[in-house]
């Protein structure tokens, strides 16, 4: 006879409690689901795989919170057993909360990332969290491939990996975190962040929410997890636990290198430096439009913003207009070599030693950073550019503040060129301004970018243009783009021999 120890006594209890619940008509306190419509016996399936994984230690109730990583992952992967359990229907319905929430609270929960990170653009950080909720992709992107013969049928599905281990960014804090999870449940996963120090705050808010309004609706908690004090040790464990199966970073090379140095699959969406190429061909007045969007949006934080500008010698004036027209403010050369040296600063030693941001600038609006070098402009001024030479730091440093450099050139292969030495072969977006369809093509070619933008603003290229989903990571370094639900599957493939080959006699 079976030893009834504390474990299996408490997985009793919760059972009986769960099943008194039920009678009454109230909500169960662990391992139930709701019954998907139209097939009834997905919710005793769901039940009956919960009773697989209550033995453990129960986290239910953490919505998702956790001080120590191993309890975090601890508490994903028991969600993770649970959703195995769920229909794509329900999978759905969880993404729809995460999607409301960002959506319906994106005003409060924007002002509480802006209040904590302090960089950006506070109607950006709503319009993030907006915009992610309307066109991140959730399960309708599951894929399933079938082949058919004359000896049988060979189908390929997209399985979940499990529990994926997560890095995100201050830039980007809480839309990263939803927007993964959103794509990561979609494909069947369950997930545990491990946000940047400085966005660790809203971080754990986001995830409180979502996951207390599914456990409440779903009866399943702990889909999403983050650690609420993270340091480099905590994501250390994450990346070495042997219950995480892939790892995503959205964050520094220091991270992505961690991450890529582990034995198991890493996702790693990188730096990025993007250039911009406006030949004598180019609509100006929409360039201008189209450069003080990107550029200036959430105060140049986008890993996809534009960074530099490459303009040809014989519209370079008619550009520079057209950008004041626009409504950004031009700087002069005594004010352009002011903001270099207190908008760039030096890090590191001997051949190490290499420029950055300067902190006092950086994500800082327009207007402090013209206040920064004795300048008075309007609050409604969102971009700062001037002219400078390739000898300029503001060129080859990723700078997330909103000025941006002009560069003069001879021609567009020269701007071209220019463009492809100043992106550091990151390959991760580009942008020309350019009615030359062979020109464009050669850009294109050369710099071989994840995102390549013509006649646009950056932004358009990853869901804010005509066409196409967004997301906040955006993987060249691994090669996975722009991510989706696809990017967080492993490919599983079932033959049948002999028949259900149905065409034919």
């Amino acid at each position: 006879m079976q030893k009834l120890s504390e474990p299996i006594i408490r997985n009793i209890v919760e059972e009986v409690l769960n099943r008194v619940a039920h009678q009454r008509g109230t909500s169960p306190r662990a391992g139930s689901t709701s019954q998907a419509a139209g097939c009834p016996g997905n919710a005793a399936a769901a039940n009956a795989g919960a009773s697989s994984y209550t033995a453990h230690k129960s986290f239910r109730g953490y919505n998702g919170l956790f001080s120590d990583p191993n309890d975090a992952v601890a508490a994903a992967k028991a969600a993770f057993e649970e959703l195995q359990y769920r229909s794509v229907a329900e999978r759905t319905a969880v993404i729809d909360i995460i999607r409301s929430i960002v959506i319906d609270q994106s005003v409060e929960l924007g002002t509480l990332e802006m209040n904590e990170t302090k960089i950006g653009r506070l109607e950006h950080k709503i319009d993030k969290l907006a915009g992610l909720g309307r066109n991140a992709p959730g399960t309708e992107f599951r894929q399933t491939e079938i082949f058919t013969g004359d000896h049988g049928l060979t189908i390929i599905e997209h399985a979940p990996f499990g529990v994926v281990g997560a890095v995100s960014p201050v830039t980007h804090s809480l839309p990263t975190i939803a927007n993964n999870a959103i794509n990561m449940i979609a494909s069947g996963n369950t997930v545990v962040f491990n946000p940047h120090p400085s966005g660790k705050r809203i971080a754990a808010e986001g995830v409180r929410r979502f996951n207390e309004m599914i456990l409440r609706i779903h009866g399943i908690d702990n889909l999403i997890n983050v650690v609420v004090e993270p340091t480099l040790q905590t994501s250390d464990v994450i990346f070495k636990h042997p219950d995480i199966s892939l790892l995503v970073v959205t964050g520094g090379p220091g991270l992505a290198k961690a991450a890529l140095s582990q034995a198991k699959r890493a996702i790693v969406a990188g730096p990025g430096n993007p250039p911009v190429v406006v030949d004598e061909t180019a609509d100006l007045d929409r360039a201008a439009r189209s450069i003080i969007t990107g550029a200036a949006y959430d105060n140049n934080l986008l890993c996809l913003a534009e960074k530099e500008v490459f303009a040809v010698d014989s519209i370079f004036e008619a550009l520079m207009s057209a950008m004041e027209r626009a409504g950004a403010v031009r700087l002069n050369a005594a004010e352009t070599e002011t903001m270099t040296r207190k908008g760039i600063a030096e890090t590191g030693e001997g051949a190490g030693r290499h420029y950055v941001p300067s902190r006092d600038f950086l994500g800082k609006d327009a207007k402090v950073l013209a206040s920064g070098i004795g300048k008075n402009i309007s609050d409604r001024v969102t971009l700062l550019f001037g002219e400078t030479d390739e000898s300029n730091p503001f060129v080859p440093v990723e700078q997330m503040m909103p000025f941006v450099p002009f560069v003069r050139v001879r021609t567009a292969d020269e701007g071209i060129a220019a463009a492809k030495k100043y992106e550091h072969n990151f390959r991760h977006t580009a942008v020309i301004h350019s009615n030359n369809v062979d020109t464009i093509t050669r850009m294109a070619k050369e710099l071989n970018t994840t995102i390549f933008v013509t006649n646009g603003a950056s932004t358009s290229g990853n869901g804010g243009g005509p066409a196409g989903w967004s997301s906040f990571s955006i993987a060249g370094p691994t090669g996975e783009g722009i991510t989706n639900p696809m990017t967080f599957t492993r490919s599983r493939r079932y033959t049948h021999c002999g028949s259900l080959h149905i065409l034919g006699k």
